[in-house]
C-alpha cells in the first residue's frame, strides 16, 4: 500500500472479511517509507524491535481501538528482521510477527495436491513444527478452496479468529500460515467464514492427535517417525504363510472391574498382546481406532482419519502398543473406513460451505443405512486425502496391513438403494468408477511404497477380481473376506444335526469358487451383534452339543483353505452377544476347568498346529493344496479332505457333524502308512467325550473311493479330526 490503511480495510481485516491479510499486515515498502502494521486485539502499546540488535525502532500507532496498529519506521528503507514488543493488560510480551514470513506451500507440493497424486499429503497439510529464519513455530496448511476466510485459532492465540487469518493460495485452494511460538501439545482448530458467509470452527482433517470426546479440538504434535517393516513381518503376510487373525475392539476386550473404564494403550500392551501371543494367533486386527465422535459406531464412523483415538491414551502410546505387538511376533492389521463419514459440524461435512469432501446430491453423497456422508472419490484432492491416509498408518505407525471396510458400498452406486434412488455412472452402469479407480490407485501405491504390507477387502458381492491386479481388471487387494463361506457354513451349523443331510452342499459349495480370490475365512464381530446371538448360542442342541458343534466347526474352519479370522470372545465361546460397553465375559474362565476352557484350549491348539504343519496353509490359493476324499456322504453328514503342501506332504481332515459316532468309517487315501491324530475336537482335553482312534491308525491295502489304500477310523460325535502321516 502507498498510504496508511483506510477504515474500510481495517474494518474488513478485523471482521474477518479481508481477502489477503498478508497484503495489509506485516512490513511493507510504501511511498511514505518502511511501514509495519499489526492486528493485536486488546493490546495497549506496540513497539517494533530490531531482532539483531534488540533496539526499539518505532512505536506503532493504534489506528483502531479494536487493535489495529501501524507506523512508518524512521530512517529505514530496506526490510529487516523484527519482533513486536506488545503490552497486554500491563504485561509486555515479545513476539514474532506471523506476517513477516513468506509463502509456505512449495510449488511441487501444490501441484501434486491439486493433481491428487501426492503420495504423502500429510507431510504438507496439517500442523507441522517448523523452524523458519531461526524462529520455532508451527506451520498450518488447510485445503478449503471455497472459504472466504480461514484463521487458525488455539491455545496460542486465545482462540481468537482475528489474530491469525491465513494466506490463501488460489492455485491449489490451500490456506497457510506460520505461527511463531505455537508448539507441540497445544490445541487448535480452524475458524472458517464459509462460502455462504457462515462462521464455523472445524477440526483439522489432517490432525495427528485430537482431544478426548466429546471435545473436538486438534492437537499440534508433529509427524511420528517412520517405522521400517522388518523382513519377518513381511514374510508373515505372505500368501503361503499361516495367518490366524484375532479381531479386537480395544474398548471392550477387557475393562477395569472397579469402574468399567477402558484399559489404556499401555495396559493393553501388557495384557492383550501376551494373551494373543499365548493363544497362537499370528495377527492382531483392531476395529477402527481412528478418532470418532460416537462410541456406538465402534470406530466405523471416523472423523479423525489421521489421529488414533484418545480414549485409550496418546498417539505415542498407541505407537508403543504397536511396537510391543511386533516385539511379540504379532503383525497388526487396522480396520480402515474410507467409504463414509459422519455429518458432525466440526468435521468434514460442508467443510468450506460447499460439499467439499462429499457429493452434493444425496443420491450419491448420503448413506441412508448409516446416516453418514459418502466421500466424493471423483474429486482428486479427496481421493488423495484418503490414499495418503492409508500409507500414513503403514509408514508412520508400522501397521502391517489394512482391512478395508464396506467395499461393496463404495464400488456400487445402487448399494442398498431402490430404483430411482441412485445415479448411474457415465456409461449408465451401477459401478462407482471413481471409487474403483481410488481403490486400485491406493492398493498400487501401498504395494510400491510399503512392500510387504497387505490390504484385505470386506466385500460382500461377487465383484470379479477383488484380489486380482488392476492391470487384469481387479481391485488390487491382497485378500478378501469370504463372506459367502461364512454365511453358508453358519447356516449349516445352525441346523439340527437330524436335518443337516439336506444342507450338505452348504459345506462344500465354498470349494466351487475357492480359487477365484485369495480368501480370509471370517467369524467377525458382525456375526455376534444385532440379535444374531453368539456363535455358541447359534449352535443347536443341549449345552454339551452346543460346545461340541462349535469345537467341530472351529476345527473345520482352521483346516479349510483360506486365512483365518476370529473375533474376540469367540475363542472361549462367550455365551452372549458382544456388547461394546462392557468387558468380555472373562468370568466364564474363572473357577473350575469347564467347557469354555476346553474351547479356548482347542483354539490355541488349532493355531499352533495350523502354523506348524505347512500343508494347512502353504497352498491356500492353489488347487494342488486341497482334495476331497469324501464329499458326498450327506446321509451321515461326514466330510473328509486332504490339505497338501508343495512337497506333497498331506494332512487328512475328517468331520462328523452328527451326534452319532461313526465306527469303522472307511475312506480311500493317497498315501499309505501310519496316520496320527494331531487334533481331535472331541478329546477330553477340550471337554469332549474322548472318542477317538488311540493316537495312530495304520492304513490298509483295501480299495475305497477309487483309491487302492484306505483308513478305517472312528469318527467321534460332532467332531473334526486332523491326521498326519508319520515318517516310515
Amino acid at each position: 500500500m502507498s498510504e496508511l490503511p483506510d477504515s474500510q480495510a481495517i474494518d474488513a481485516i478485523i471482521s474477518g472479511h479481508y481477502a489477503d491479510p498478508f497484503s495489509l499486515l506485516g512490513m511493507h515498502q510504501t511511498a511514505a517509507g518502511l511501514e509495519v502494521r499489526a492486528l493485536l486485539p486488546d493490546a495497549s502499546d506496540v513497539w517494533v524491535i530490531e531482532t539483531h540488535t534488540g533496539r526499539k525502532c518505532v512505536q506503532l500507532n493504534r489506528l483502531d481501538v479494536r487493535g489495529f496498529f501501524c507506523a512508518v519506521v524512521p530512517r529505514r528503507k530496506k526490510p529487516f528482521r523484527y519482533q513486536l514488543a506488545v503490552i497486554w493488560h500491563g504485561e509486555q510480551h515479545l513476539i514474532d510477527d506471523a506476517y513477516r514470513f513468506g509463502p509456505l506451500l512449495q510449488d511441487l507440493d501444490g501441484w501434486l495436491l491439486a493433481e491428487g497424486t501426492h503420495l504423502r499429503p500429510y507431510e504438507t497439510l496439517g500442523a507441522h513444527r517448523e523452524v523458519i529464519d531461526g524462529i520455532t513455530g508451527t506451520r498450518f496448511l488447510l485445503w478449503a478452496p471455497n472459504a472466504r476466510r480461514v484463521s487458525v485459532v488455539g491455545e496460542f492465540n486465545y482462540w481468537d479468529g482475528r489474530r491469525h487469518p491465513m494466506r490463501f493460495r488460489a492455485e491449489s485452494g490451500v490456506w497457510e500460515l506460520f505461527v511463531p511460538g505455537a508448539h507441540n501439545g497445544q490445541l487448535y482448530k480452524f475458524e472458517l467464514i464459509d462460502a455462504t458467509g457462515q462462521l464455523h470452527l472445524k477440526a483439522d482433517p489432517f490432525a495427528f492427535e485430537a482431544q478426548m470426546r466429546p471435545q473436538t479440538a486438534s492437537m499440534i504434535c508433529g509427524l511420528p517417525e517412520k517405522v521400517t517393516m522388518a523382513a519377518a513381518r513381511q514374510a508373515a503376510n505372505a500368501f503361503d504363510a499361516p495367518i490366524a487373525i484375532y479381531e479386537v475392539h480395544l474398548g471392550s476386550w477387557r475393562r477395569h472391574t472397579d469402574n468399567n473404564f477402558w484399559l489404556s494403550y499401555k495396559e493393553l500392551a501388557e495384557q492383550l498382546i501376551p494373551y494373543v501371543k499365548a493363544m497362537g494367533f499370528t495377527h492382531l486386527e483392531l476395529l477402527p481406532i481412528n478418532e470418532h465422535p460416537f462410541d456406538g459406531s465402534w470406530g466405523y464412523q471416523p472423523l479423525g482419519m489421521y489421529a488414533p483415538t484418545r480414549r485409550f491414551g496418546t498417539r505415542d502410546e498407541f505407537r508403543h502398543f504397536i511396537a510391543c505387538a511386533h516385539d511379540a511376533g504379532l503383525n497388526v492389521l487396522l480396520d480402515w473406513v474410507p467409504g463414509h463419514f459422519p455429518a458432525d459440524d466440526f468435521g468434514l461435512a460442508k467443510f468450506d460451505g460447499t460439499e467439499l469432501y462429499e457429493h452434493s446430491d444425496p443420491r450419491e453423497g448420503y448413506h441412508q443405512d448409516w446416516n453418514t456422508l459418502i466421500y466424493n472419490f471423483g474429486r482428486r484432492e479427496v481421493s488423495n486425502y484418503l490414499a495418503g491416509n492409508a500409507l500414513y498408518w503403514l509408514e508412520r505407525f508400522g501397521i502391517d496391513g489394512l482391512r478395508v471396510d464396506a467395499v461393496a458400498s463404495m464400488i456400487y452406486r445402487d448399494y442398498s438403494r431402490a430404483e430411482g434412488e441412485w445415479i448411474p455412472n457415465y456409461y449408465g452402469g451401477r459401478e462407482n468408477l471413481e471409487a474403483i479407480s481410488f481403490l486400485r490407485y491406493t492398493n498400487h501405491a501401498l504395494g510400491q511404497e510399503a512392500p510387504g504390507s497387505i490390504t484385505v477387502a470386506e466385500e460382500s458381492t461377487d465383484f470379479p477380481g477383488v484380489t486380482r491386479p488392476p492391470e487384469s481388471g481387479g481391485l488390487g487387494f491382497w485378500f478378501k473376506w469370504n463372506l459367502g463361506w461364512m454365511h453358508d457354513t453358519l447356516d449349516y451349523m445352525q441346523q439340527d444335526p437330524l436335518w443337516r443331510r439336506h444342507f450338505h452342499h452348504l459345506m462344500t459349495f465354498g470349494m466351487m469358487y475357492n480359487y477365484s480370490e485369495n480368501f480370509v475365512l471370517p467369524l467377525s464381530h458382525d456375526e455376534v451383534v444385532h440379535g444374531k446371538r453368539s456363535l455358541l448360542d447359534r449352535m443347536p442342541g443341549d449345552a454339551w452339543q452346543k460346545f461340541a458343534n462349535l469345537r467341530a466347526y472351529y476345527a473345520w474352519m482352521w483346516a479349510f483353505p483360506g486365512k483365518k479370522l476370529l473375533f474376540m470372545g469367540n475363542e472361549f465361546a462367550q455365551g452372549k452377544e458382544w456388547n461394546h460397553d462392557i468387558s468380555l465375559d472373562w468370568h466364564l474362565l474363572e473357577g473350575e476347568d469347564n467347557w469354555h476352557h476346553g474351547v479356548q484350549r482347542l483354539v490355541r491348539d488349532l493355531n499352533l498346529t495350523y502354523r506348524h504343519y505347512t500343508p494347512m496353509h502353504q497352498l491356500d490359493f492353489d488347487p494342488n493344496g486341497f482334495e476331497w476324499l469324501v464329499v458326498d456322504d450327506a446321509e451321515n453328514s461326514v466330510f473328509v479332505f486332504v490339505r497338501r503342501d508343495r512337497a506333497g506332504n498331506e494332512v487328512i481332515v475328517a468331520s462328523n457333524f452328527t451326534p452319532v459316532p461313526r465306527y469303522h468309517y472307511r475312506f480311500g487315501i493317497n498315501q499309505p502308512g501310519n496316520w496320527r491324530e494331531v487334533i481331535n475336537s472331541d478329546a477330553a482335553h477340550y471337554h469332549g467325550s474322548n472318542v477317538g482312534n488311540g493316537g495312530v491308525v495304520a492304513s490298509q491295502p483295501v480299495a475305497s473311493h477309487q483309491r487302492a489304500h484306505s483308513l478305517s477310523l472312528t469318527l467321534p460325535p460332532l467332531a473334526t479330526l486332523w491326521l498326519i502321516r508319520e515318517a516310515p
